[in-house]
């Protein structure tokens, strides 16, 4: 009796979707006991707690039990959980071998059966990490089919998923997100399993974040975060739901939660045993420390998200142009541009594409880019991909000497940034707004916006960009110095050495000596001596 009792509370206990209760209870029972619902049961457990050679096993027990009990559907589903496990654990081989067998088994099924739905799903995903996105699709528009036909919610929702996504790489934004909308129901009305729903919030939530869709994006990371709370031991999506919330937090510019959160969701990774999944975090992580200033430690991150397998460009070259390594970064961005990608992949690239050839003065190559991001900003549709576009745009009007023209589409992004809450971005609005102000005339406006820009940069901690606008602020120097002058004056005035003043400001002691010896000769000194005179007698200091 004490036997059957500790079964029922097992099951009970999954039911509850208490998953390390229901795992410590079947593993705690004699294997003969369970059937092969119970060792299936005991896999779920065992993925949802991280487990997952113990997953591995419970499936193989809940297969052969099927197998040998003629319950061949049944053995077929379990082939199917086992290929989904081994394949997105990185065991692509052996993950196929188990959807063969469950397509062997299949074969002599008689009509039409939703196992046959799972069974696609594999092979959708093989189509993707292959990049054969229109076949991937195709797929999933099956996997919806046998959803509908047969009631089966986790079919409806993977398929829709998959379908959104591949709208989204087809450059069909507007359509994709619906397809994620309508697949959200099933989750939200809680019908979906608990394996299913974790992988679909992640590849909603994904498929967002790479179209700059963010007000989905918060909702649904909102979301993710309330249903993995309500799983205690949960493992598994817990990690992509940190770097989901870094992502939020790093766009709205709270930095210091971010850089916890991309922490975390290593931690788990690797908790997890998907190392390779780290990759992104890394390179979130090094975005925010580019921001903040921190260049050396976001150089660092940068090769950790290369290790784990993750490619941290365009981050990467826009690190590379802070610390004055131009040329670098002008050849990182034109080999991105020039690599085939879908308009999806495209729209990733092309803002820091556009930044950095700017800063190297290839404004023509650059005003080609803008006018392509406008162009897939407008067919997506989403706030912050317009405002990227804006920015973009204004950036390159500027840089023709039209600043006039410049205004209004910076201004637009400035404010589409502001309903998002991203207040770094709205800041580097300004700057540019105050520098058109400037070359216009109205010098009191000027001053005004990039006053704002330095203020909100200075609260949101973005040290390169609060020093950007502090040298555009600055009054019209003696002699002809240029801000950058002024700056390396006052730090010699300090007493800094060639050496101090370079690290100080990011720059080579080469460039540093370059522009002390300019300095010395617009203010005819010949010691720093003297120079640290002259800039308190023209109360630089």
């Amino acid at each position: 009796m004490g036997i059957i009792d500790d079964l029922v509370r097992a099951r009970d206990a999954f039911e509850r979707r208490e998953w390390v209760a229901a795992y410590g209870a079947l593993s705690d029972l004699d294997p003969s006991r369970l059937t092969a619902a119970d060792f299936a049961r005991l896999a779920t457990a065992a993925y949802l707690l991280g487990h997952r050679n113990d997953c591995v096993q419970a499936l193989q027990r809940a297969y052969q039990v099927n197998l040998d009990a003629g319950e061949t559907l049944a053995a077929v589903r379990c082939a199917f959980w086992l290929a989904m496990t081994l394949i997105r654990d990185g065991e692509a081989a052996v993950g196929g071998g188990w959807i063969a067998r469950a397509q062997r088994l299949l074969q002599d099924a008689p009509g039409e059966l939703v196992e046959r739905g799972y069974v696609l799903i594999p092979v959708m995903f093989r189509h993707v990490s292959t990049g054969e996105f229109a076949a991937a699709h195709e797929r999933a528009v099956d996997i919806t089919g046998y959803g509908r036909r047969f009631h089966d919610p986790d079919l409806v929702a993977m398929g829709l998923s998959a379908e959104g996504r591949g709208l989204l790489y087809a450059g069909q934004v507007p359509q994709g997100l619906a397809l994620f909308d309508e697949a959200m129901v099933g989750i939200a009305a809680g019908e979906v399993s608990p394996i299913f729903a974790g992988i679909v919030y992640c590849t909603m939530i994904e498929g967002c974040q790479e179209v700059s869709d963010f007000g989905r994006a918060a909702e649904w990371t909102s979301a993710l975060t309330r249903w993995c709370d309500a799983q205690p031991g949960l493992v598994p999506f817990t990690g992509q739901c940190a770097v989901h919330r870094g992502q939020i937090m790093r766009v709205r510019g709270v930095y210091a939660h971010a850089l916890e959160e991309f922490d975390r969701a290593v931690q788990r990774y690797l908790a997890s045993e998907t190392p390779y999944a780290a990759g992104l975090a890394m390179s979130e992580r090094a975005e925010v420390l580019r921001i903040q200033g921190e260049l050396a430690a976001a150089e660092e991150a940068c090769q950790k998200a290369s290790a784990f397998g993750h490619d941290p460009q365009p981050g990467l070259a826009l690190l590379w142009l802070a610390k004055g390594r131009t040329q670098a970064a002008l050849a990182a961005v034109r080999r991105l541009v020039a690599e085939p990608r879908d308009p999806v992949h495209r729209s990733q690239v092309l803002p820091a594409a556009v930044q950095v050839l700017l800063a190297c003065g290839e404004i023509d190559e650059a005003a080609g880019l803008a006018a392509e991001l406008a162009d897939i900003a407008e067919g997506f549709g989403c706030a912050a991909l317009r405002a990227m576009a804006g920015h973009a745009t204004g950036s390159v009007l500027f840089a023709q000497g039209d600043a006039v023209a410049a205004l209004p589409p910076l201004r637009t992004a400035a404010a589409r940034w502001a309903g998002l809450g991203c207040r770094y971005e709205v800041a580097r609005c300004r700057v540019l707004i105050g520098q058109a102000y400037r070359r216009l005339g109205d010098l009191d406006s000027a001053s005004s916006e990039l006053s704002q820009a330095r203020r909100a940069f200075a609260e949101l901690g973005a040290r390169l960009a609060e020093q950007e606008a502090n040298r555009l602020l600055q009054p019209t120097a003696p002699r002809g110095l240029t801000a950058r002058e002024v700056e390396v004056l006052r730090l010699v005035a300090s007493g800094r050495s060639n050496a101090e003043i370079a690290t100080e400001l990011f720059l080579s002691e080469r460039t540093v000596a370059r522009h002390v010896s300019n300095i010395f000769a617009k203010i005819d000194v010949s010691s720093r001596t003297a120079a640290a005179a002259f800039a308190y007698e023209h109360h630089l200091v």
